[in-house]
């Protein structure tokens, strides 16, 4: 045997037994459901993992291991995306679809931001593999998804967020408590820091990704989009494309831990650049929004469209 060859065992076992509890934690969503058949699962899991190696297992580990860090910008992890896409196989129905794929393409190559509708955490995840079962690598590939400090306080929403790049972001202090504890200036100074971040990503081509509603709806309702998301639209020449996702509240309801199979539809509109946004709103940041939100709704059935079931005049 060539000693290049031999793997000391006691770095197999540590290996194994790294494989062994992230598989764990993953069927630990599946639990109780009749429609995935576990150690089936579990073997396809393991295999996957196995074929990726030790190296991409403990990148992924060092991912998840992170402490919840600075405000700026966090890589993908491609092992987490590989796994998500087969869980994906088993959890999504069949007749699961992304629209209007012509207007993904129209914004390839192009500083795009894409604003969607938010439902659960598992949004930008469904829209990525849409994208990527849709002929829509060219925006799949590149996003980069916008993330309130909650995603990096928990392994299973962090686990979830390494399918992207992700910006961490602070979020609008009434929406969320886990702020209380950050002075105003302390505020201001991390979206500086994310703002710089995010920019910085448009600039080396990725598409940032943001659910301007800054929460999850807990009515699938659209709910008025955050005057504060129009920082992120400060280049005229930045294209914005408006997606609505319908389904994801069902696969991964609010205040649950575990996914159930169900049928995902995303809906891409035509793309607006945002100078085109700006005069249309005559410079008014709020119009601006409530134009991107009424363009949302445009594409969601009419139970979903909330706050902008009517056109604002």
């Amino acid at each position: 045997m060539r000693i290049s060859s031999f793997r000391p065992r006691g770095r197999l076992d540590m290996t194994t037994a790294a494989r062994d509890a992230l598989v764990d934690a993953i069927l630990a969503f599946l639990s109780g459901q009749n429609y995935v058949p576990i150690e089936e699962m579990r073997a396809t899991l393991e295999r996957e993992i196995d074929q990726a190696g030790p190296r991409a297992l403990e990148h992924l580990q060092r991912q998840l291991n992170q402490s919840e860090g600075e405000w700026g910008y966090y890589p993908a992890d491609p092992l987490a995306r590989r796994i998500h896409h087969l869980l994906a196989d088993r959890l999504l129905d069949p007749s699961s679809a992304l629209f209007g794929i012509e207007h993904v393409h129209a914004v390839a190559g192009k500083p795009v931001v894409v604003f969607a509708n938010h439902l659960s955490y598992a949004d930008a995840n469904l829209l990525e593999i849409l994208l990527q079962r849709s002929n829509g690598q060219s925006l799949a590939n590149r996003l980069t998804a916008l993330a309130g400090p909650k995603v990096f306080t928990s392994r299973k929403r962090r686990f979830s967020s390494l399918c992207f790049g992700t910006v961490k972001v602070p979020q609008n202090s009434g929406l969320s408590s886990d702020e209380a504890v950050m002075s105003a200036r302390d505020v201001a100074r991390a979206a500086r820091r994310s703002i710089d971040a995010a920019c910085d990503r448009l600039r080396r081509g990725d598409a940032l990704l943001l659910f301007g509603e800054g929460t999850r709806s807990r009515t699938h309702e659209m709910q008025p989009l955050l005057i504060g998301v129009a920082r992120y639209l400060e280049d005229d020449a930045t294209c914005v494309l408006p997606i609505g996702i319908t389904g994801t509240e069902m696969l991964f309801p609010i205040d649950e831990d575990v996914l159930h199979p169900s049928r995902i539809v995303a809906r891409v509109g035509p793309s607006m650049t945002v100078g085109a946004l700006r005069a249309r709103a005559n410079g008014d940041r709020r119009a601006m929004l409530d134009a991107i939100g009424v363009e949302i709704a445009a594409l969601l059935p009419p139970e979903y469209r909330g706050v902008y079931s009517q056109p604002s005049g």
